[in-house]
């Protein structure tokens, strides 16, 4: 499987071709030091990179200062109050007027080549994130994904429903809503797009129970993307393509007693979706 968390290395570049046409621009490999500093102070390496490498917090802390400067010259400046919020990684304010209120908050992503796949400024699941460490974002390729079957599906197609239904009843569960999404996803990708109409609204439910089921008794659910090569139209690097299938279940396979507290709250969640349904 390839590696989910990233260190993203920069290097300068030479940019005295484009600084002959842009004009307002100094090229850090050959221009002086001093030359840099007096002029743009601070380098673009010292401002957003720790040693060699794309700091996370620099970077959020870098884009939080340009928010700031750009919203004097901004129309909404006049009808709304901007408030920039703390956060580590990401960029975080809030937006106010009257007793209207409203929290923005943008994380930030590196394209990993031309693909769909993104380095995310997202901590990751370790207690400790390094501010270097960069964590693996399939959220783009997932969203696309979505609205492709979106174009795709006839009218009164009910697959987001279904999602949205099942995220109600994970509710106190050890389950999380990605594993939902991939259930979802993997079914979308095998199931033909005519058997999402909203008349086999309960077909697909009973479908999405059924495969989770499958899944906790297999102790195995198949991450959506990695060793996927069967989605059109998402582009994803070709380690990724190429990756073998990474297992979501595999603290299931590994605990015995998570895996039957697992099919116990699965139990439960039948339970809750019964009564729901129930007229």
């Amino acid at each position: 499987m390839p590696e989910r968390n990233f260190r993203i290395r920069v290097e300068l570049v030479c940019t005295c071709k484009t600084e002959q046409l842009v004009g307002d621009m100094l090229c850090f490999i050959h221009h002086e030091e001093e030359e840099q500093r007096r002029n743009l102070g601070p380098s673009l390496l010292q401002t957003v990179c720790t040693g060699s490498y794309l700091d996370v917090q620099k970077t959020a802390c870098r884009f939080h200062q340009l928010v700031k400067a750009c919203w004097l010259v901004l129309p909404h400046s006049r009808r709304w109050r901007l408030t920039m919020l703390p956060c580590d990684r990401s960029c975080k304010f809030k937006m106010a007027r009257a007793e209207e209120e409203i929290i923005i908050e943008i994380m930030l992503g590196v394209q990993q080549g031309d693909s769909d796949i993104f380095m995310s400024s997202q901590a990751s699941e370790a207690l400790f994130t390094p501010s270097t460490t960069w964590t693996l974002s399939c959220a783009v390729a997932e969203a696309k994904f979505f609205e492709r079957m979106a174009r795709r599906a006839p009218d009164g197609s009910f697959h987001l429903r279904c999602l949205q239904l099942c995220a109600r009843i994970l509710v106190g569960t050890c389950f999380s809503e990605y594993t939902l999404k991939t259930v979802v996803m993997h079914l979308l990708n095998t199931t033909p797009l005519s058997g999402w109409h909203r008349t086999r609204f309960l077909l697909r439910l009973d479908d999405i129970m059924r495969y989770l089921r499958h899944c906790l008794e297999e102790k195995r659910l198949d991450h959506f993307f990695f060793g996927n090569e069967k989605i059109p139209e998402v582009v994803l690097p070709p380690a990724l393509q190429r990756a073998e299938p990474f297992n979501l279940f595999q603290h299931l396979a590994q605990d015995p007693d998570a895996q039957a507290q697992a099919m116990r709250e699965f139990t439960d969640m039948q339970d809750r979706l019964t009564r729901m349904l129930s007229p």
